[in-house]
C-alpha cells in the first residue's frame, strides 16, 4: 500500500488532489492535513509515508520552511510542493532544498495524475510549460549553501531549530518537546556549530531565510 499524506488548508483542493491519488493508484492510503502541524504529526505517526503533497502556503508555513522540516525530519519521504505561485526562481528554489517537484494549483485532474504516477515511479516532475524556464533558472548560491547546512542537523535539532525561530525560550522548547533544558541548550552549541552562526538569533534569521510571500495576499487590500 503506498502512503500518501495532502497537507493543504483548501478542502477543495485536497478533494481534487485525492480524486487523482485515487484515479493513479488503486491501494493508496490517503491522509489529509490542513496546516504544517497536523502534517507533522501525521508523519510523525506513519513515519513510512510515500509521498507529500505540501502546500507553500497554509498556516504554520509560509514558504520553503515546512518543506525544510519536512526532509529535515523525515529524509526518506519523498515531497511534491502545490501552489499557486508559478514563480520560475521560486520553483528552482523548492528543488533545491529537496522538493521532488512541483504541481501548480490551476493544474487540471489529468495533469495531477500524471505528476503523482511520476513521482512515485521515482522520477522528478514539473509542469511542461514551465520545464525550460526552471531547467534555465540558476539555483542561488544562498539557497544551496543553506540546504547544505539544513542538512547537517538532526531531526531533533532542526525541531528545537524551528521554535528558536518562532520565538520561544529554552525553558518553553524543553517543555514544548519535553527534553530538558541542558538538552535544549546542547542541541543549540551544535546548531550554531553546525549552521555558522555565534547566537540564537542568528539561527532564527536561517530559518526564516526560507519565508515566501503568499501570492493570494498581493491581491487583498
Amino acid at each position: 500500500m503506498t502512503d500518501i499524506l495532502i497537507a493543504d488548508d483548501h478542502p477543495l483542493f485536497r478533494a481534487a488532489l485525492r480524486q487523482a491519488v485515487a484515479g493513479t493508484l488503486v491501494d493508496a492510503r490517503v491522509t489529509e492535513a490542513g496546516n504544517l502541524a497536523e502534517a507533522l504529526a501525521v508523519l510523525a505517526s506513519r513515519p513510512e509515508t510515500d509521498l507529500v503533497l505540501l502546500d507553500l502556503h497554509m498556516p504554520g508555513n509560509h514558504g520553503l520552511a515546512g518543506l525544510a522540516a519536512v526532509r529535515a525530519q523525515y529524509p526518506t519521504v519523498g515531497v511534491v510542493v502545490v501552489s499557486a505561485n508559478d514563480d520560475p526562481q521560486v520553483i528552482r528554489r523548492a528543488l533545491d532544498h529537496g522538493a521532488l517537484g512541483f504541481i501548480p494549483k490551476s493544474a487540471g485532474l489529468e495533469t495531477l495524475r500524471d505528476a503523482i504516477a511520476c513521482v512515485l515511479s521515482g522520477q522528478p516532475w514539473l509542469p511542461s510549460a514551465l520545464r525550460e524556464v526552471v531547467t534555465r533558472t540558476r539555483s542561488q548560491q544562498r539557497d544551496t549553501e543553506l540546504a547544505a547546512r539544513l542538512s547537517r542537523l538532526t531531526a531533533q535539532q532542526f525541531r528545537v531549530l524551528a521554535l528558536v525561530a518562532d520565538g520561544l525560550l529554552n525553558k518553553q522548547i524543553a517543555d514544548r518537546l519535553a527534553i530538558q533544558e541542558r538538552t535544549v541548550k546542547a542541541h543549540l552549541s551544535v546548531i550554531f556549530e553546525k549552521l555558522g552562526v555565534r547566537n540564537r538569533t542568528q539561527a532564527g534569521v536561517v530559518l526564516r531565510e526560507l519565508s515566501l510571500t503568499d501570492p493570494a495576499s498581493r491581491s487583498q487590500p
